[in-house]
């Protein structure tokens, strides 16, 4: 059943910390873990392709297969879930059905959409856009997961350490998808430490270098 949360996205935002220590004994049901799935995919993507795909890994033993692979991090066995974020690497394949219903339903003219779809597949002649592709726009619905999960009051922390070749393998993987970050979630036992962070004024330049 779908809840509504209303929260200060500026304060969910500021809140929002790397979480590396859960309490083990709570647990987020499945229902809400579809429901943070959901939000995630409401990302934007490059032509609405949605170059995503998210392994839910909740049971105990499966994050105890997990654990070696990512470095022996204990998120990974406290946490309510991890959430292994994929990037399509063959993202054109979703341009038919997600133009072609858009043409049966009136939304989109045929000539459009047989448009759309040759500068698709033009672009992903080039296994470099291809994977750029996945990782960008992967990357999206990875940050957008993890801002739906603090406002629902859950925390997570995103992981790039752990063997990307030894998951796919572990978890059959298919060869369409890369494996681009975890993310554990659940209730934090200790809060993630502040980071700092460089202001604005150093972050910014206007116009050009």
């Amino acid at each position: 059943m779908s809840t509504t949360t209303s929260v200060d996205f500026m304060q969910v935002v500021t809140d929002r910390r790397s979480v590396k220590q859960y309490d083990p004994s709570f647990k987020i049901s499945k229902e809400e873990l579809v429901e943070l799935i959901e939000t995630a995919t409401k990302a934007p993507s490059a032509w609405n392709l949605q170059h995503w795909k998210f392994v839910v890994i909740d049971e105990q033993a499966q994050k105890e297969k997990l654990l070696p692979i990512a470095y022996g991090q204990q998120q990974v066995v406290q946490a309510s879930a991890v959430i292994a974020v994929l990037g399509d690497l063959e993202a054109n394949k979703n341009a038919e059905p997600i133009f072609g219903g858009a043409v049966k339903a009136g939304q989109l003219p045929q000539e459009v959409k047989d448009a759309l779809v040759g500068q698709i597949e033009g672009a992903y002649k080039s296994p470099q856009v291809a994977r750029d592709s996945a990782i960008l726009n992967g990357s999206l619905a990875a940050m957008q997961l993890m801002l739906a999960a603090k406002a629902k009051g859950y925390d997570t922390c995103p992981m790039g350490g752990y063997n990307a070749v030894q998951f796919a393998e572990q978890f059959n993987v298919p060869s369409r998808y890369i494996p681009l970050m975890l993310i554990s979630v659940g209730k934090a036992a200790q809060e993630g430490r502040p980071s700092p962070r460089f202001t604005a004024d150093e972050t910014i330049v206007w116009n050009q270098f």
